[in-house]
């Protein structure tokens, strides 16, 4: 079994659930504790059952929740060094840290985890590329645009999580952000837009993809229609007949199966 489930994706906060046959752990515990506990439960994991948590960055919406969880349970937390040491600045307690080196992979029971850097405004942010019996899964989460290494790293994936953060059109219009916030998202070390979303699905070498899972869709500045309407055209141009799905915040996923 690999299956993956998004407990929660979006600007309040980002999580992702990774079940295999022997083993499950979390990508990110951006959500509350409470509400990470409640929707693991709804998805037949408990808390305490959880082999670990890997942190793509330390940025709240990514670990709001581990602090409390932490608390109940002293599973391990994976993450490079410099989020670490982000974390342990900011405030965060002595954590069972297990630390890689981005570009190294290493093992999480039957998982082999690859972490690779990805551009964005936090200490050393990662995707990962998640794999376990030829299956794989790329997360591409918070990154201002794909370097050339993502693609590479993601070559032959079967499912992928990318952020549609904002729409373009909307993000120019909306009166709430200053020009300044609105020049961070779009930077180099922002976000990705639907279109920029779609032309790295569009650009991904994966003959076999399965699965697109959008997600961290800005409340204000988009919609899981305009988010899916985007990437899915792009898609059916191309004549991949991958399925995508727009990952809500309040309520997890459907479980989506790699193998």
């Amino acid at each position: 079994m690999f299956e993956v489930i998004t407990l929660g994706s979006g600007s309040a906060g980002n999580s992702m659930l990774v079940r295999g046959t022997s083993s499950a752990f979390l990508v990110d515990a951006g959500l509350s504790a409470k509400q990470l506990s409640v929707r693991l439960q709804a998805c037949g994991v408990r808390v305490e059952d959880l082999s670990g948590v890997l942190l793509t960055h330390e940025h709240q919406d990514h670990c709001g929740g581990l602090k409390v969880l932490m608390n109940r349970c002293r599973f391990p937390v994976y993450c490079n060094p410099l989020t670490a040491r982000a974390m342990s600045d900011a405030g965060f307690p002595h954590a069972n840290w297990q630390l890689f080196q981005n570009g190294c992979a290493f093992a999480l029971s039957e998982f082999t985890i690859l972490p690779f850097q990805v551009p964005h405004d936090a200490s050393d942010p990662v995707g990962f590329r998640i794999s376990t019996r030829g299956a794989c899964l790329g997360v591409l989460t918070d990154l201002g645009y794909a370097t050339r290494n993502v693609f590479d790293v993601l070559k032959g994936i079967h499912a992928l999580l990318i952020e549609t953060n904002y729409d373009e059109e909307m993000l120019q219009r909306d009166i709430r952000r200053p020009w300044s916030v609105k020049q961070r998202i779009q930077s180099k070390h922002g976000h990705l837009s639907n279109t920029a979303a779609a032309r790295v699905v569009e650009e991904l070498h994966a003959p076999d993809l399965r699965h697109v899972i959008l997600g961290h869709l800005s409340k204000d500045c988009n919609s899981p229609d305009l988010a899916e309407t985007c990437v899915r055209s792009t898609l059916e141009a191309r004549g991949r007949g991958t399925s995508v799905y727009c990952a809500g915040q309040d309520v997890p996923s459907p479980a989506f199966a790699l193998i």
